[in-house]
C-alpha cells in the first residue's frame, strides 16, 4: 500500500525516477543541503535553519512538513521562489526582512526595514520587568522607542492588567507596531508618536522600559551583517552612543511615580557608563544584569 504524502497523494505517484538530475534538484532535502552549504559563507547566521525558513516561505509548508517528507518534490515555481529568496540572503539581507517576520518571546512579529529586528537578548528586559513589577496591579508602563512593538507586546501578553504605552518618533515603525498589536489581539497597548518620555505627564508612569539606539558613531559593526539593513536611527544616536540614555534618565524622575522602575537595554560594554548616567540623574541603586552569554545587557534602577 502506498504511503500517503503531504499533499494527500500516494508517495509512489509523486516520485520521480531515481538518479535523474531533476529528481535530486527538486526534492526537499537536496535543496536544503545545497542551500545550507551556500549560506555557510555568511559571517553570521544559522545556515540550516535559514535554509529551512526560506523554503517554508517559498512553499507555504511548515518546517514539520519538511522534516516529515525530505524526499518530497518541490514544484518548479516554488523552487524558483526559493532561489530568489536565497539570493537575497546571500547578498546579506537579513532573513527577518526577507520573511517579513521574526519570533520574539512567545510571539511572531511582523518586521520591516522601518524597524529594528527584535533579538533574543531583549527578552532579558521583558523577563526582568515581569519579575520585579506587580503582576496583578493596574500598572502603567511605557516602552520608549518601541519599533515593531516587541517589548510592549510581550509585556501586554503576559500582564493583561497592565496598561502599556509604546512610543516612537517614526510613523512607519508605529504602523508596524499597530499591525502587530491588531494581529495579536492586544487591547492594553496604546501607541503614541513621541520622543522618549516627552509626552508623559509628571508622575504618570510606574515603569519605563527601552532598548534605545546605543551604537557609537563610526563603530565598524554598523557596516557589517544585518546592521547594514536596519534603520540607522534605531541603531545609533551619533557621538558616543549614550545620548538616548542621558535623555531618558534626565526625565525619568519627572514622569515616574515614587518607587517607579527604569529598565534599559544597552551594549555589552556600556554597563558602567549607564550606571553612572542613572546615578547622576538621581536614579537609586542602579545595577546591571548579564545576558545568557555573560555580557552586560540590562541596567535598572528606581526613583
Amino acid at each position: 500500500m502506498a504511503e500517503t504524502g503531504p499533499d494527500g497523494a500516494g508517495s509512489e505517484s509523486t516520485a520521480e525516477p531515481c538518479g535523474t538530475a531533476r529528481a535530486v534538484e527538486l526534492r526537499v532535502e537536496a535543496i536544503l543541503q545545497q542551500a545550507t552549504a551556500a549560506l555557510a559563507i555568511l559571517p553570521e547566521g544559522t545556515p540550516r535553519l535559514e535554509a529551512e525558513l526560506l523554503l517554508t516561505q517559498a512553499t507555504g509548508w511548515s518546517r514539520t512538513r519538511l522534516f516529515a517528507w525530505p524526499d518530497h518534490p518541490v514544484a518548479p515555481d516554488a523552487h524558483a521562489r526559493f532561489d530568489a529568496l536565497l539570493a537575497r540572503r546571500l547578498a546579506g539581507e537579513p532573513i527577518a526582512y526577507i520573511r517579513g517576520r521574526q519570533d520574539f518571546w512567545s510571539l511572531e512579529l511582523l518586521v520591516t526595514p522601518a524597524t529594528l529586528i527584535p533579538r533574543p537578548e531583549t527578552e532579558l528586559l521583558v523577563e526582568t520587568a515581569l519579575e520585579l513589577l506587580r503582576a496583578d496591579a493596574p500598572l502603567r508602563v511605557a516602552d520608549l522607542g518601541t519599533g515593531s512593538g516587541a517589548i510592549a507586546a510581550a509585556l501586554a501578553t503576559e500582564r493583561p492588567a497592565w496598561q502599556l504605552v509604546a512610543t516612537d518618533r517614526s510613523p512607519n515603525a508605529l504602523e508596524v507596531a499597530r499591525e502587530n498589536l491588531v494581529r495579536l489581539g492586544l487591547r492594553n497597548v496604546t501607541l503614541l508618536r513621541a520622543h522618549w518620555s516627552d509626552a508623559f505627564a509628571p508622575g504618570s508612569l510606574d515603569a519605563l522600559a527601552s532598548n534605545p539606539p546605543y551604537v557609537a558613531d563610526g563603530d565598524p559593526h554598523l557596516t557589517r551583517g544585518d546592521l547594514r539593513y536596519e534603520p540607522p536611527e534605531a541603531l545609533t544616536p551619533g557621538g558616543d552612543g549614550l545620548d538616548a540614555y542621558r535623555a531618558i534618565a534626565a526625565d525619568a524622575r519627572r514622569c515616574l511615580r515614587p518607587g517607579g522602575w527604569l529598565f534599559l537595554e544597552h551594549g555589552y560594554d556600556q554597563g558602567s557608563d549607564i550606571r553612572r548616567i542613572l546615578a547622576d540623574a538621581g536614579i537609586k541603586a542602579p545595577s546591571t544584569r548579564s545576558d545568557l552569554a555573560g555580557h552586560d545587557r540590562l541596567t535598572l534602577g528606581r526613583v
